[in-house]
């Protein structure tokens, strides 16, 4: 739950994950009968030997977690909406203080969210929201720059910074199995609660420090007749509501992905 999207491409997205199968075209992985049921296959195997030291365990775990990195920025709703935070398998190595980074990076920079603050910029306007920026080239820009501000903020703050200080894992951990209301709650409690880097769950200090901190920030860039603390605690919890909402949209895509498969395959059955 690292990256705050703006809040039209977040309804998108989760529109997305419970209608449509979840894309991965994760590189140089072995091929899978199902990329929505089963997570890329990562060589785990290791050979510990007694004068193994603590750094060459790390350097391990980290070249572990490295491959499953690279399959996660891969990962994509309808080959287009970014699923980069998505642990599908439920299962993961702990990511270093440099691959949050990268993670957080990747979805920062990505040309979805860039594109999603233009569009959302020319639905501001033309739903007359934040009149402070005024209208026109200027007024424009100004809103596309504020949309991209608080993805960037929310992702950088929320996915990184905080999880780097805070030893905690930025990502979504599927449940897959269980009752629908385990699951159900499972994800919607995943803006509070979060795996740490040694593997045991905690209070989501990362997520939550960083939405209200994010939020905080937009005071220095949102219209002046819409700065203070209003500002700061309707942007922190719009974030931790998507945040919800998004996740109960992850943990059921997979499960959605695959019958509507079978229901292709079944039609295309003579």
């Amino acid at each position: 739950m690292a990256f705050r999207p703006c809040t039209g491409v977040l309804l998108f997205a989760v529109a997305a994950c419970l209608a449509f199968p979840l894309h991965g075209q994760a590189q140089s992985q072995p091929a899978l009968p199902d990329a929505l049921s089963a997570p890329p296959q990562i060589d785990t195997t290791v050979t510990v030997y007694a004068h193994e030291t603590e750094a060459e365990r790390r350097e391990w775990i980290h070249s572990i977690a490295a491959q499953e990195l690279k399959a996660e920025e891969q990962q994509r709703i309808l080959t287009v909406v970014p699923n980069f935070n998505t642990v599908i398998s439920g299962l993961a190595m702990p990511l270093s203080s440099g691959q949050k980074l990268d993670l957080a990076v990747h979805n920062a920079v990505d040309p979805f969210n860039i594109v999603g603050a233009v569009v959302l910029a020319g639905a501001s306007e033309l739903t007359d929201t934040h009149p402070g920026y005024g209208w026109g080239p200027g007024g424009f820009a100004k809103r596309t720059g504020g949309n991209y501000a608080d993805v960037t903020d929310g992702t950088m703050l929320s996915g990184a910074v905080f999880p780097i200080l805070l030893h905690q894992d930025p990502r979504f951990f599927r449940q897959g199995t269980g009752s629908i209301s385990s699951r159900v709650r499972h994800a919607l409690s995943a803006p509070f609660i979060c795996r740490g880097d040694n593997g045991l769950t905690q209070v989501n200090a990362s997520n939550i420090l960083g939405s209200f901190t994010a939020g905080a920030i937009s005071n220095a860039y949102y219209p002046a007749n819409e700065r203070g603390v209003g500002l700061t605690l309707v942007n922190s919890s719009v974030v931790m509501l998507e945040g919800a909402l998004g996740s109960v949209g992850l943990e059921f895509a997979p499960d959605v992905g695959a019958w509507w498969k079978n229901r292709k395959n079944r039609r295309s059955e003579p």
